[in-house]
């Protein structure tokens, strides 16, 4: 079953992904669906003998391009949706051990311009209403391959935590005239105690109202809307900061 659900309490849309129960979990020790294949070896999502950095589909996907269609009629009380959306992996090295934290400032560059390319190119679908690119690190949150890799769910909705920004956005703009995030970041700089690291594109800082352990933000120093907005420069900038504070997590 693949399809999305309406919450009427929360007001979100919910999905009901139950194939991903079959995704691989902790394979054999000898063996990674996100190697590259080698010669003699078992095949592989990757069929090659090396690569750098590769995006395909998932195989076992929360949201799906040629999404079924909803069998089950809404009634007045409970709604479906299609789970019409792309879901993409992104492996960041070829090395299964690698440490990311560890790969030169290049690894970091090469992997914003792909993160760039899936943003622009997703976000330009007339069904995707949001892409969302993210890392999931440790079984704590669910990991089931420890190969270095990211994913991209490009989404036929906003999810609930970005459309709240986006109205708190929206309303702070239409009371005080000007925008929330440029206002945070002005105001955690004049306070100082928070900022981790700063350069000339970006920085990184603890939230005043943060949330997690650990919890760190990382805002452009000037107003930008989206990674389509990034000079190289930027590319470079931001490359830089992720890795400083990778290195500082590890």
């Amino acid at each position: 079953m693949l399809e999305l659900r309406w919450n009427p309490i929360l007001k979100q849309w919910i999905i009901v992904a139950t194939h991903r129960q079959n995704r691989t979990y902790k394979p054999p020790k000898d063996y990674c669906p996100l190697c590259p294949t080698k010669k003699g070896g078992l095949i592989t999502e990757v069929p090659a003998e090396d690569y750098d950095i590769v995006v395909f589909e998932n195989k076992f996907p929360s949201l799906q391009q040629d999404s079924p269609e909803v069998t089950e009629k809404d009634s007045k009380f409970f709604k479906h949706g299609k789970a019409r959306g792309i879901c993409e992996v992104v492996l960041f090295t070829s090395d299964h051990n690698g440490i990311m934290s560890e790969k030169p400032l290049s690894r970091y560059i090469k992997l914003v311009k792909v993160w760039r390319d899936r943003y622009r190119e997703l976000g330009d679908k007339d069904y995707i209403d949001y892409v969302f690119i993210f890392e999931n690190k440790g079984e704590e949150v669910g990991v089931t391959l420890h190969h270095p890799h990211g994913q991209i769910y490009a989404y036929p909705f906003i999810p609930p935590v970005i459309e709240q920004e986006l109205n708190s956005s929206k309303e702070y703009l239409e009371k005080e005239g000007e925008c929330l995030f440029c206002k945070t970041l002005k105001e955690e700089k004049e306070d100082g105690r928070r900022i981790i690291i700063s350069n000339d594109s970006f920085t990184a800082l603890v939230p005043f109202s943060a949330s997690y352990t650990y919890e760190v933000h990382i805002y452009a120093n000037k107003h930008l809307s989206s990674l389509n907005d990034f000079s190289e420069k930027e590319e470079i900038d931001l490359a830089a900061i992720l890795k400083t504070i990778l290195m500082k997590f590890d």
